[in-house]
């Protein structure tokens, strides 16, 4: 066996991947960076601000200060205050004079309705942990090891490949074999192409993907939709007038009708409103285009594995419409891209493959394996493509499947220098 064939089986065999570990399963993402960080702001906020607002109230005591009459004991001054609190109702009077009331009484459950908020927008979280996370962990589990077994069987076939051509005693008749097999798709994967196709089909993913974010959509505007309605009520009345003339200061015949008092956490509220309302604003056309992703295919990535032999679901315009299931799978693999061993690889092949002077000298893997195991300087020249067979091989096989005279005087003359080291 010459040196050539020799270094050329050791970078074959170093170009297998290890078998997957065990921890694969447990370091699937099965949220997006994005719909994470959603989650993070959306939960996480209005809980902070909520923790603020209950710190201060323990530290400051009273939330109210109301003025009451100098001749009030201490006792009944501190009964002014919390009467008043307990209540809130502005009592005023219109352009006619005539008395009116108005309950204030959002002030002091604002606080809990950001608990609420926080726990709606948990909610389409769940919905996604619940319903849809289990079946695409096992989508992206399954998906991740055939890809790195798909490359791992051309890198295989390669190997084999190279060992026939070496013990074959008619060269000749050996890529006659290898033409046909080309040509008749003996070196396709189908159990991964067909699930992926199959998946097109599917729409289970993208419907829940779809209402998490619907959700998380309505709740956002639902939010800023009642903070607004607080501002233009309440937040802009932080002086009231009480009337304390029931209970146990009904019968004191001192007691003024209406005493006047003060919010004292009024701009800590304006504040946390404030905050909270603009960062949901923000965040609307976050959610909005998170939901816009699944209008268009991420081919990225899938191009990179047509380096494969025989598999061509992007040559073969399989995908169609991409609101469907395998696209939500996309974006998914994108996010778990670390899991993919096989997609580096692939992706150095590729950017060799962009940075040859002759882009049609290798156009899969195969043919890149080929090249470097050699066997493209022992096929027999009267086997060349007219440009008429190269034409059909091209449809055939989605791929230039004979090598160039240019990459065969490379490949000789590696092997020569080879050779003589």
């Amino acid at each position: 066996m010459s040196l050539s064939h020799t270094a050329a089986e050791y970078m074959l065999s170093d170009a297998l991947l290890p078998d997957p570990s065990s921890s694969r399963a447990k370091g699937l993402r099965l949220e997006l960076p994005s719909d994470r960080l959603l989650k993070f702001v959306t939960v996480g906020l209005p809980l902070f601000l909520v923790s603020l607002a209950f710190a201060r109230e323990f530290s400051a005591g009273s939330q109210i200060s109301c003025f009451s009459p100098t001749n009030f004991t201490g006792k009944q001054s501190a009964y002014t205050d919390t009467a008043c609190w307990d209540s809130l109702i502005h009592h005023g009077f219109d352009v006619e004079g005539r008395a009116v009331t108005k309950s204030l009484w959002a002030l002091k459950v604002f606080p809990y309705s950001l608990l609420v908020v926080a726990v709606l927008m948990y909610l389409p979280y769940l919905l996604w942990r619940y319903a849809a996370a289990p079946a695409l962990h096992s989508d992206l589990l399954f998906i991740i090891d055939e890809l790195d077994k798909s490359y791992n069987r051309s890198v295989r076939l390669v190997q084999h490949m190279k060992k026939v051509q070496q013990a074959s005693a008619e060269p000749e008749r050996f890529w006659e074999e290898y033409e046909r097999a080309r040509r008749e798709r003996y070196f396709e994967f189908p159990l991964l192409e067909r699930y992926l196709s199959c998946k097109q089909h599917a729409h289970a993913l993208v419907f829940i993907y779809i209402l998490r974010n619907l959700l998380l959509l309505l709740f956002l505007a639902a939010t800023c939709l009642y903070l607004v309605f607080l501002h233009l009520n309440i937040f802009f009345q932080d002086e009231f007038n009480c009337s304390i003339t029931t209970g146990l200061l009904q019968a004191e015949p001192h007691i003024p009708p209406l005493i006047p008092c003060k919010l004292v956490f009024f701009s800590v509220f304006q504040l946390i409103s404030l905050s909270v309302g603009s960062v949901y604003v923000l965040l609307i056309p976050v959610v909005i285009y998170n939901a816009l992703q699944l209008c268009q295919w991420d081919k990225g990535l899938l191009s990179v594995y047509e380096m494969l032999p025989a598999f061509d679901l992007l040559s073969r315009r399989m995908l169609t419409c991409p609101l469907n299931d395998l696209n939500v799978i996309l974006l998914f693999l994108r996010a778990n891209i670390s899991e993919l061993t096989s997609f580096s690889r692939l992706n150095a092949v590729s950017a060799l493959r962009e940075a040859t002077a002759n882009k049609e000298d290798i156009d899969t893997v195969i043919d890149f394996m080929t090249l470097l195991a050699g066997l493209e300087t022992t096929k027999p020249k009267h086997q060349a493509c007219t440009p008429e067979a190269e034409g059909s091989t091209a449809l055939s096989n989605g791929a230039a499947l004979e090598p160039k005279p240019g990459v065969e005087t490379t490949g000789k003359a590696s092997r020569d220098s080879l050779g003589s080291a």
